[in-house]
């Protein structure tokens, strides 16, 4: 059974009533005290004070303070007055329990609406600090567009200046060839006039000696017998000339040719003769097309489009070993795992795809944004959203007006977002 407190000491003015009742030997807390507009109630147990107030109170604003074995109370009143007594008096049990119902019901929905009133306050802050940390995040990304702008910008003043002072270095480069072979042009000339002077003018001797007296005649010819004897020399001798063509491999010419790149394609065929040859025990079996990575390539497309996706592999297997620098094979081949759900495989060969999708041309546009989409769509399927929402944005960079990209991208962005938001609630 509980002790009944029945001493109290109590005093008012018009707006406050001051209460102060002794809990002899027992440590009261803030738990202990229940209190609201005409109800008060202290349990320490054994101890219990309770009581039904004259009118009600302000039970936001009043206070207790707890202090040497005492709990003093002020009580602010809603309405200035002098009350007749601290409790109501002369009220029934009904009454009184019925006020009693009254006051706990009172303070559960007070509670409960602080609960409500704290909840949504508490979601306003989360989304606060959600829209603020995506503000930041746009604005680092703004920030570091512009600094690639400025860096791209320097880039191509500075290339265009290094062109300007090429083409200058060029110009004075012909500049200097045209006025030597202007200064080579006039001292051919100069010779060639000293030659003509020296031909054109003979010696007094060389006169004396072709001018000789004719037969019959008493004067000089210019066309006299000896210098018919200055005759030009024979002919050469007609004979044959051998030629010898070096041997190639290409039916061109070797000076319209591209070496480096003949090399390359013949390098590339020897390593595909030595692959085939390697395992020649496996292949001896084959038909002489299914050893055509083509034609193995066409047989895998036909299984993909109905639905055999192992057979479809299995094809894609052989054309891989029999040429392994066709980037569509691994392309095709990444499709097939996706559908297969074998996520990290088809990460694998959109990556080797890619790689050999190299340098990017605007021929191979179309096979690498499949790349790009598919090595996407599995990271997204093992739940790495950053990683598939980078590849489908390079997808997007290289065909900007496909709208299906851009809408898969856009439900990517939406769930790292609710991701964002779930792991704020937790940490919470």
């Amino acid at each position: 059974m509980p002790v009944w407190l029945r001493e109290h000491r109590w005093r008012q003015s018009d707006s406050a009533v001051f209460l102060s009742l002794p809990v002899p030997g027992a440590r009261v807390t803030a738990a202990n005290i229940f209190c609201t507009d005409r109800y008060l109630k202290v349990s320490v147990p054994p101890f219990l004070f309770e009581a039904i107030l004259y009118a009600p109170i302000d039970d936001t604003n009043s206070t207790a303070k707890i202090g040497n074995g005492i709990v003093f109370f002020t009580l602010y009143k809603k309405e200035a007055g002098t009350w007749n007594s601290l409790t109501l008096e002369n009220a029934s049990k009904e009454k009184l329990q019925y006020l009693r119902e009254n006051a706990v019901l009172k303070a559960h929905e007070k509670a409960k609406e602080e609960t409500e009133a704290k909840k949504v306050t508490k979601q306003e802050h989360k989304k606060y600090a959600l829209e603020a940390t995506v503000k930041l995040e746009e604005a680092e990304r703004k920030r570091i567009e512009e600094l690639k702008e400025q860096e791209r910008q320097k880039v191509t003043k500075e290339l265009e200046l290094w062109k300007d002072q090429q083409k200058f270095v060029e110009n004075q480069r012909k500049v200097q060839k045209e006025g030597q072979l202007h200064e080579e042009v006039e001292q051919l000339k100069e010779k060639k006039k000293e030659k003509i002077n020296k031909t054109s003018i003979p010696s007094e001797e060389t006169l004396k000696t072709r001018l000789k007296p004719t037969e019959g005649s008493g004067s000089y010819s210019m066309f006299s017998e000896n210098l018919k004897e200055e005759q030009l020399p024979a002919p050469r001798s007609s004979g044959t000339i051998k030629i010898n063509f070096t041997s190639r491999v290409f039916p061109t010419a070797l000076r319209e040719s591209r070496v480096a790149e003949e090399e390359e394609w013949l390098h590339k065929q020897a390593e595909a003769r030595r692959i085939i040859s390697a395992d020649l025990s496996e292949l001896e079996d084959l038909k002489e097309e299914e050893k055509n990575p083509d034609w193995l390539k066409d047989k895998g497309n036909k299984m993909f489009a109905t639905g055999n996706y192992l057979a479809a592999v299995n094809a894609y297997n052989l054309a891989v070993r029999l040429n392994n620098k066709l980037p569509l094979l691994y392309l095709n081949r990444a499709a097939c795992h996706l559908k297969l759900r074998n996520l990290h495989k088809a990460i694998e060969d959109s990556s080797k795809a890619l790689e050999l999708l190299t340098p990017p041309v605007p021929d191979n546009e179309n096979a690498r944004v499949k790349a790009y989409v598919r090595r996407g769509t599995a990271f997204c399927q093992l739940e790495l959203y950053a990683e598939g929402l980078q590849d489908y944005e390079a997808a997007l960079k290289i065909d900007p007006k496909n709208k299906t990209i851009e809408k898969d991208a856009e439900k990517i962005r939406h769930v790292i977002q609710g991701t964002m938001q779930n792991s704020l609630k937790n940490q919470n």
